[in-house]
């Protein structure tokens, strides 16, 4: 699948694309509180879109390892002025919402976002492949191990690229009954991983590559980098972009990031060489 179709918006995956990361949450691992008002979210907005991003992902649920889950009348109240916002001051703009529930996401998608991220790639409770085919939207399927409160608790795999691999094949198939067209897989970097099996899963990556549907890889600024190299995750952007330009080697389609104009030199970069 080189483009994905967004109603009358399309993106072109031939050369990879960046997903810029907006987090309306207080307690996100990185950015958690910078971004809570309106106007510090369109100011993010704007200088993601000027740096190069193709999507925007907005999420209002903090997903961070030991992370407890937020109620859905509270992500509604996050989430739903920011999109109505966004989607006045940017009206092209291909926006996508993290969210791993079907009410959430129909709402969503009727204030104008076009793309849905699902931490649980359809797990969390029943509707949301429905609710993502009636729309005829992009789909991000991510694998990930238990959920964000206990995900990092002993994390245990047999053959973890080949269980993320069943794992795709048999949601990919569930995608399809439901009517869902276009799945964009993502391996669930930090989600239920260690270090070594979060490795393991970038060493193999062309093989979720080969499986018909794009990949995007969320990579930025994570624990695996911090933890491998001591450092906080302020300082983990230099990690970050070497593990991108990996990724993009091995066929990453997207870069779903927090720092957008370094991803962006990263695939132009990259692409010279390819």
């Amino acid at each position: 699948m080189s483009k994905l179709f967004f109603g009358t918006k399309e993106l072109d995956l031939t050369t990879p694309v960046v997903m810029g990361i907006l987090n309306l949450t207080p307690d996100s691992f990185f950015d958690g509180g910078r971004f809570l008002n309106s106007k510090a979210q369109l100011k993010q907005v704007e200088k993601m879109l000027k740096d190069g991003a193709s999507i925007i992902d907005a999420g209002a649920v903090s997903t961070r390892p030991g992370s407890e889950q937020v109620n859905e009348a509270d992500e509604l109240q996050r989430l739903l002025p920011s999109i109505t916002a966004i989607m006045k001051h940017f009206p092209g703009c291909i926006l996508s919402v993290d969210t791993f529930r079907p009410r959430v996401a129909q709402a969503a998608l009727d204030l104008g976002a076009c793309m849905i991220n699902d931490i649980y790639g359809g797990r969390h409770e029943s509707g949301m492949f429905e609710t993502v085919a009636s729309f005829k939207v992009p789909y991000i399927l991510m694998h990930m191990k238990g959920a964000p409160a206990n995900m990092q608790n002993d994390p245990s795999y047999t053959d973890v690229v080949a269980e993320v691999t069943y794992f795709f094949e048999n949601q990919i198939a569930q995608c399809r009954e439901k009517g869902v067209r276009q799945v964009v897989l993502d391996p669930g970097f930090g989600f239920g991983k260690t270090i070594e099996q979060n490795f393991e899963l970038l060493a193999h990556l062309e093989e979720f590559s080969s499986m018909g549907a794009p990949v995007l890889v969320g990579i930025s600024r994570k624990s695996l980098i911090s933890n491998l190299l001591n450092v906080h995750p302020s300082d983990a952007l230099n990690g970050t972009t070497i593990l991108n330009t990996i990724a993009l080697m091995k066929g990453a389609a997207i870069l779903r990031v927090h720092d957008v104009k370094e991803a962006v030199e990263a695939i132009r970069l990259v692409k010279m060489v390819s």
